[in-house]
Order: structure tokens, then sequence, then C-alpha cells
């Protein structure tokens, strides 16, 4: 059996259509994790999907409950192991299987979140591109080297996760406590989107990510505008005057602690022919916007960024005149390694007192904080990752030091200590958070091969990278 060999048969495998088949199965479990409703069918996409699966490969498999949730239902998660060899090297690689809620009734006509639908080269369907279509890929992959060879030649652990959608509640937490059956060489998983759509993908960690609330509560109830216009402080006023203390009219960010240390110059030579908004379906870039001096891709992997998602004030169906005695944004802090993540918070409190807001409160959101990573681009698995792609694919991979998005990359890089390579099977306009979500089958069938080939060469050259790396 050859390299080549293995490859063709994932191909085949795919022309067939039971790669097709196989996430139309897993598609259909409304496996939504943000409200209680959807807990129930967070485990049965564990128990009917991924254990039969894997113990069809040898895996042992353990569903244990998440030591960060309340609710004993809540984002459960499988630790699967196959061991081969205690002597050879082993790979962690992770997805999750939980998914976004479906906005069923938002979703274009004829289509369905919890229905796969082919329409030429787009498969449409809740997590067939937000992870169930990546780690399937991976698994399949991992599945075909074993049909050919009857071994895979190194030592596989899985943790799948069913509350990266919620915020990977108690995921790390999970890590530490589990850090010993957990203990690999490698990690190596899929999520996020390619560069493009043409554009085969390695990533090395992600930026950061923290969500928080700043509110200017004046007084109770809003008073009318005639009346006291001029007289009474508007909430919403003082709000905006706020924020815009905090980031200029460009996006600029115009508090110098919530940026990054540094672009170092490794990281603008990996992103330097990095194409960013070129897709067919992706949006235009805003013209001068962001950081000055900046590329599209510096901005994007190497800086931070600094947005309002939501806010409130009066009531914004139906304006009434009154001013509002309450206003509140919530907003978001993108960032990337070099930042002082663990002063945030405090950061924009000092800021806005200096600036005449002590009126103004700071407040971290629910969602759990996720801190930025990023292998180091010069480390040997960088190259020997880069020349399994080329290898199988014919044209050089496009390497990102992080994911622009969040990921939590940091329990594994930085509480398991492992090295992380991330190789996304989506592409930018999938929507992968609201309707219509969906893959395209070219680059499902692309994968297949490019894991194929990856995990292969783990078996010929992970043991002599490894040395390398001691």
């Amino acid at each position: 059996m050859s390299r080549q060999l293995a490859i063709d048969s994932v191909t085949e495998y795919f022309e067939s259509g039971a790669f097709l088949r196989l996430l139309t199965e897993r598609v259909a479990v409304h496996s939504e994790s943000q409200t209680p409703a959807g807990y129930p069918a967070l485990a049965d996409y564990l128990k009917s999907q991924m254990i039969p699966y894997l113990q069809q490969m040898g895996f042992t498999c353990e569903i244990l409950p998440n030591p960060g949730a309340d609710d004993p239902m809540a984002w459960p998660l499988l630790l699967a192991e196959r061991i081969e060899d205690p002597e050879k090297i082993t790979l962690l690689t992770y997805g999750h299987g939980d998914v976004v809620r479906g906005y069923d009734e938002q979703w274009r006509e004829g289509l369905k979140p919890w229905q796969l639908t082919v329409d030429g080269d787009f498969w449409y369907g809740r997590g067939t591109a937000d992870n169930k279509g990546q780690h399937s890929v991976n698994l399949a992959a991992l599945k075909n080297l074993l049909d050919v060879k009857g071994e895979l030649g190194f030592n596989v652990k899985v943790l799948l996760e069913m509350g990266e959608e919620a915020g990977s509640p108690g995921l790390d937490l999970f890590c530490q406590q589990y850090k010993d059956r957990l203990a690999a060489d490698l990690f190596i998983a899929s999520d996020g989107p390619r560069v493009g759509a043409d554009y085969p993908t390695l990533f090395l960690g992600s930026r950061g990510s923290l969500n928080f609330d700043l509110t200017v509560k004046a007084r109770e109830g809003s008073h009318h505008s005639g009346n006291w216009g001029g007289l009474l402080s508007n909430s919403a006023t003082r709000l905006m005057n706020a924020w815009s203390s905090m980031v200029d009219a460009n996006g600029r960010i115009l508090v110098p602690d919530l940026l990054p240390s540094s672009l170092p110059d490794a990281v603008r030579e990996a992103v330097k022919h990095i194409p960013v908004g070129a897709g067919a379906n992706d949006p235009e870039l805003s013209a001068h916007w962001g950081e000055p001096g900046l590329t599209p891709a510096e901005r994007v992997f190497g800086w931070n960024t600094l947005e309002i998602l939501a806010c409130h004030a009066g009531n914004p169906e139906a304006p009434a005149n009154a001013i509002p005695g309450k206003a509140s944004l919530h907003g978001q802090l993108r960032y990337v390694v070099g930042s002082q993540a663990d002063r945030f918070i405090d950061i924009i409190r000092e800021h806005l007192v200096t600036h005449g807001f002590d009126d103004v409160a700071v407040t971290t959101s629910g969602v759990v904080q996720m801190e930025a990573t990023r292998l180091d681009p010069t480390d040997p698995w960088v190259e020997w990752a880069m020349s399994s792609i080329l290898t199988t694919t014919g044209q050089p991979a496009s390497l990102i030091p992080n994911l622009g998005g969040s990921l939590p990359n940091a329990s594994f890089a930085i509480t398991l200590g492992l090295p992380t390579l991330w190789i996304p099977h989506s592409y930018p306009a999938c929507l992968q958070h609201g309707p219509n979500e969906h893959c395209l089958g070219s680059v499902m069938k692309q994968s297949l091969q490019i894991m194929t080939g990856v995990f292969w060469d783990l078996a010929e050259n992970g043991q002599q990278i490894k040395e390398m790396r001691q």
C-alpha cells in the first residue's frame, strides 16, 4: 500500500456518496447547545453518531460530564482512545458536535437546517461547516487509512466537546482534570475557514476574544423629550461618546494598552500573500478601515480589533419622544499574542474614568474569554504539515500564524502544552452561524485527500519530527 493508493481510496469513498450519507445523518441531529431545550440532543449525537463509528475503528470511548456545568445534561464531552503501541507517537484530535440555533424559518425556500440538501457544489445544513463536516472529514480519513493499512502507525486520542457554540464552558477545566489521559505529542484539528475555497490552509492558533458590556444608567425610566430635553443627560449620548473615545470613526483603536506590543516580522512574512476578501461571495472590504499602515491580512491575523456587536437605548422598534434613562452596548475585543489580556477590563475602566466617563459601567459578559495562541511559524511541525499538504494537492498551503476568529486553542496549546496545527475544511462565505449554512463538496473531497496524506505522513515521519523538537 502506497500513500497515493490511500488517497485514491478515500477519493473513491467520497465519490461513492458514502461521506455525504454519513454527514446527512449527523446534520439531522438537532444538537443546539445554547439552551437547555437542546441538551438531550448533545448526548444523543455522541451516542448515536460518534461512539459506534469510533468503536468500529478500535477506539475505547467514554462520555464524561462537563466539570463546568451545573446541569448534568449540559455540554458532555467524549474521550476516545486508540493506543496501538505506547512507544509510538500520539496524536490528539478534536471537534465539536454542537451547533448554533437552527433559525429554521429564516432559511431559503427549499432548505432546512436539519436536512442536508445538495445544490451543485453547495451542501446546505446546520453543522456542515461548523463543525460536523470538519471533524467528520478527519475521522473518515483516519478510518480510511486504517481500512487500507490495517493499522494507523500512531496512537490517537479524540476529544469531542458539545459546548463550543456556548463558549466551551468547562473545556479548560476538563483538560486540567484529564491532563494525563489527554497527553500527546501533537494536536491536529479542523475548524474555522480556509482563507478561500481554493486555498488549502494551515493555521497555528487563534486570536483571543473578550466580550463585555458598557452600561450607562442615569435614572429610572424615560422622560418626555420636550419637557426635559436639554435638562437631563441622555444615557445613549453619553454611551456613544464614551465609545468614540475608544474607537475612532474608521475603526481604529485609540487606547494604546488595548493593542498588541508589536507585529512580529515572522507574522508579517507569513501573511504577506494571504488573500482577504477575495472570494466570490465575500463582502467588499471597507477602504481605510482599522489600523492605518497595515494590510488587510495584517489587520485580521496580526492585530487587535474592538467592535460593537449590539446596542440598545429606548424602544428601537417603536421610538417614543422620551430621553432614555439607560443605554447599553455589547462589545468585543479580538486580540493576538502579545496583548495585555489579563488587564483588558481594568484598562477600559481606567480609560473611561480618565476621559470623564465615570458613569459608564464596564462588566464582562457571560461568554468565556478565549486566550490568544500562536505556534511559532518556524516550528518543525509547521514545515512538516506544509510539505504534506503540498505533496497531496500540488499547491502550497496558505500559512496563517493565527486564525482571525477565536477557538478554544488555549486549552490545547497552553493547558496541555501541545504544538497545535489546524487544517480547516470550510471557507469564508459558508454562513456558518446564520441561515443557509453550507460547506462545499469540492472542499470536502480535497480535505479528505489532504487529511489522508497528513495521517499517512504522521506515521512515516512523526517520530523524526518529534525528536527534532527535543
